[in-house]
């Protein structure tokens, strides 16, 4: 289901309505509402990977659990890597083999060995490197003690698998979202309003400006051979607003969506086309990530 959808734009207002109107005073089956919420709202993109978001979720919680009452640093550890290993085991098999077993064969073919590489015949899970890099921030803030972890398994699955974040971010740390998921939450009209504008103001970054630009840019490169040099860069240009349209579009729809739920998440652009210097723009373009690596 994708936020420029007719889908979203139904499956939205439902979930808004029986929040507010219907759960208002019950934290927990609000919670669960956001829960299952987002389960069928992953499940739409293919129900078969949505095994895969609750396995990794039971992971960490577990994992994370077991860690706390580890007696020794040594088990500590063993339920620390089990957990590492395992989220980027998933990782590097869904988003990377393909891309690796190709190079490789490619690079072998050009020396002279005939290889015919075995591929995974499977789409990419989408939103797999949001939700396990979630689920990698609160393990590795547990193993050194910044957190406890969380006992409540509903407020630790919405925390990873929230449906504004699951597509295409902000990437969220516990000590962030998860106290917004634990306290009440009452109706603000104000956050509401400033949640639909952000709404729209990321569609209109999405489908006028990242879609159109996207247009122009896929004209030029399509017969790149043929296009002089200021065609080119004018391509080039068009590329650049549709990289940040799409990005920063899908992040001020997710901003906006979980602003409706009375729940705020990381600012994750910050004007980066008006950095002074290369270090300042990877400061301002996708914050929540380059942080994450940074942290």
């Amino acid at each position: 289901m994708l936020f420029n959808s007719l889908n979203f734009a139904i499956f939205l207002p439902v979930v808004f309505v029986i929040y507010w109107f219907v759960l208002q005073k019950n934290l927990k089956l609000q919670n669960c509402l956001l829960l299952l919420s987002s389960y069928f709202f992953y499940a739409c993109w293919d129900w078969r990977f949505l095994f895969l978001l609750m396995f990794s979720t039971l992971l960490d919680y577990y994992t994370g659990i077991k860690m706390h009452e580890s007696t020794t640093s040594g088990m500590k550890k063993f339920w620390f890597w089990l957990s590492i290993s395992v989220n980027l085991g998933f990782l590097g098999v869904f988003k990377y083999y393909n891309f690796f077993a190709e190079s490789m064969a490619e690079a072998l073919t050009g020396i002279g060995f005939q290889v015919n590489p075995w591929t995974l015949a499977v789409i990419l899970p989408v939103g797999i490197s949001f939700y396990t890099f979630h689920g990698l921030s609160y393990v590795i803030d547990i193993y050194k003690d910044r957190i406890k972890p969380e006992k409540n398994f509903i407020d630790y699955s919405v925390f990873v698998s929230f449906f504004p974040l699951l597509v295409a971010g902000p990437i969220e740390r516990a000590t962030h979202l998860l106290p917004q998921i634990q306290r009440k939450r009452v109706f603000d009209y104000t956050r509401a309003t400033d949640g639909l504008r952000q709404i729209l103001w990321g569609l209109f970054k999405k489908m006028v400006i990242a879609d159109n630009c996207a247009h122009f840019a896929n004209e030029i490169f399509g017969s790149s051979a043929e296009q002089p040099g200021i065609m080119l860069a004018l391509g080039a240009i068009f590329f650049t607003f549709q990289i940040y349209g799409d990005f920063s579009g899908y992040s001020d729809i997710a901003l906006g969506t979980a602003r409706l739920f009375g729940i705020e998440l990381l600012k994750n652009f910050n004007f980066p086309y008006f950095s002074r210097d290369i270090a300042e723009f990877w400061r301002r373009w996708h914050i929540s990530l380059s942080t994450w690596f940074r942290d």
